[in-house]
């Protein structure tokens, strides 16, 4: 197996409970991936659907199509791939029962759709399509669409209706380029292209028809029966994240891979042996009953540390990470660190001061797969080279980066701008409680508006419900603005009512919380 980055060592950690699977990877002992996986999951990147078309929307040159979301997911022209009209042509023919066999040996592909063409005229509402997701549902929007199928593997990607043999430009040797791309010609199938992935490199002849063998198969077998199925349903399902994960980074880097469940104990165990036997003994299972397998391996102290609004960083800088619905913006603070330095040589100073932050935030941007646009807010450097300098150290940070991603240059301002893939909800943690009053935006009831409301519901209770023998629930500073004084609240209740109310410190209660109860102990709902 090929290994670009043999200094670093990583380990996967996989904890697992009735809500699904949280996914740790680790390189040098830090964390740079958290992936959450739900049992329920119906939706994942990489699934084939047979969908049906529910709406032509000609203004977004798109359409809307059912695959059992409960939003219809969309499906751009854009992303219709070069060769619908072969996809369209082998759906028909396949769906109709006319095609028994699913594989594209005897198919005759057709040209190429036109790159500015409307999907008004090539697909009809209630028509059946072929889809396979690229995004999950994201907020408030279904699923994302694509029909340029792909399956893909440990070493390539398999691309019907295609001929064509593409090899990472990671890559750079070339005759190794040379030598894969003979292979590849040699044994992929008909009508099917090929993507050659970075770890395809020094790989042997017979893991890399294996693994074109296996994806053939995957296709095959997942159409076979597609004459009966009934739109919407899914054909083919991607493999789990945890297995995705070993595909796309499993390499000799890997220290150990370390699970609290026996079942996925067993399946990576076995999916490890079928793609890399020799690795399969890294393989555990977490058996100590004390702590739970993030607390053991520290985990969870990462990820407490990690997921805040302030994420800190050596000497006392920091940087502050804040969303809105349009982007994200990263502030980068130095704290007291270059207050503690020479100033004769400030500008060297506040360079290594960003390219610390450059790190962090390369590592947050996995860790929490933050998409979109990313604003980066450096502490100014006046020197261009040194700015130029810098923007090259971040993209040697995220070249580790699975997700597609583009850096600009770092503007006159100081900020630098990231525009990033995001195919997967954002990650979210909760590292802080929410005020139960303010809903973290903090503004709070006055107190005086929470004594009227109390004596507002006291009146009602005492003179239209007519209960007697009252007992408030109530925060200890309440209690103690009711209580105090000859002439207090409590009193004047008891003169204007001629109802002696019980009043009960709460300690678990927020200062504007309250609750009635009866004689019974029972709550009186107002």
């Amino acid at each position: 197996m090929s290994d670009n980055n043999p200094q670093i060592s990583k380990s996967l950690y996989i904890s697992s409970s009735l809500k699904g699977a949280q996914i740790a990877l680790l390189e040098d002992k830090k964390l740079v991936e958290l992936h959450q996986e739900a049992n329920s999951k119906e939706f994942s990147v990489g699934d084939i659907y047979l969908g049906k078309v529910k709406k032509i929307n000609t203004s977004l040159n798109a359409v809307f199509v059912d695959i059992g979301y409960e939003r219809d997911a969309f499906l751009h022209y854009f992303d219709l791939g070069p060769q619908y009209a072969s996809l369209r042509k082998y759906s028909t023919e396949l769906l109709s029962g006319s095609r028994k066999n699913p594989m594209l040996n005897e198919f005759v592909l057709l040209p190429e759709i036109n790159k500015n063409g409307k999907i008004s005229e090539l697909i009809n509402k209630s028509q059946d399509v072929l889809v396979q997701v690229v995004k999950e549902p994201i907020s408030t929007k279904g699923p994302r669409l694509s029909c340029d199928l792909s399956l893909a593997g440990r070493y390539v990607v398999l691309v019907p209706f295609s001929n064509v043999i593409s090899i990472s430009k990671k890559l750079k040797s070339l005759d190794e380029r040379k030598r894969l791309k003979n292979l590849i010609q040699s044994i992929k199938p008909r009508n099917f292209g090929v993507i050659v992935r970075t770890a395809a490199e020094n790989i042997s002849s017979e893991e890399l028809s294996k693994d074109i063998r296996d994806l053939a198969k995957r296709w095959e077998d997942s159409l076979q029966n597609a004459n009966t199925a009934v739109a919407p349903t899914r054909l083919l399902r991607e493999i789990d994240r945890t297995s995705g994960i070993l595909r796309d980074l499993l390499n000799d880097s890997f220290d150990q891979i370390v699970t609290d469940d026996v079942i996925i104990f067993g399946e990576v165990k076995n999916y490890i042996s079928n793609i890399a036997p020799d690795k399969v003994n890294i393989v555990k299972l977490h058996k100590n009953a004390k702590q739970t397998l993030f607390e053991n391996f520290g985990i969870d102290k990462q990820i407490q540390g990690l997921f805040g609004t302030n994420v800190t960083m050596g000497g006392g800088s920091y940087l502050i990470i804040e969303h809105t619905e349009a982007m994200h913006v990263i502030d980068v603070n130095s704290g007291s660190k270059l207050g503690n330095q020479d100033k004769t040589n400030r500008e060297e100073n506040v360079y290594q001061v960003n390219v610390e932050a450059a790190a962090e935030i390369a590592r947050q941007l996995r860790l929490r797969d933050m998409g979109g646009i990313i604003v980066i807010d450096f502490i100014d450097l006046k020197t261009p080279a040194l700015r130029n300098k810098l923007q090259k150290e971040m993209q040697d940070f995220m070249a580790a980066d699975r997700a597609r991603h583009t850096i600009l240059p770092i503007s006159k301002f100081g900020l630098m701008q990231i525009t990033r893939e995001r195919v997967r909800p954002e990650i979210e943690i909760a590292v802080a409680e929410t005020c139960p009053d303010c809903a973290g935006t903090g503004k709070v009831r006055p107190t005086g508006l929470i004594i009227d409301q109390i004596e507002e519901n006291l009146r009602h209770i005492l003179q239209q419900q007519n209960e007697k023998n009252i007992k408030l629930h109530v925060n200890p500073f309440v209690a103690a603005y009711l209580t105090k004084g000859i002439a207090s609240k409590q009193v004047k209740w008891l003169l204007k009512y001629k109802n002696w109310v019980r009043i009960a410190p709460e300690k678990t209660y927020h200062l504007t919380q309250y609750a009635f109860f009866n004689k019974q102990d029972e709550t009186i709902n107002v």
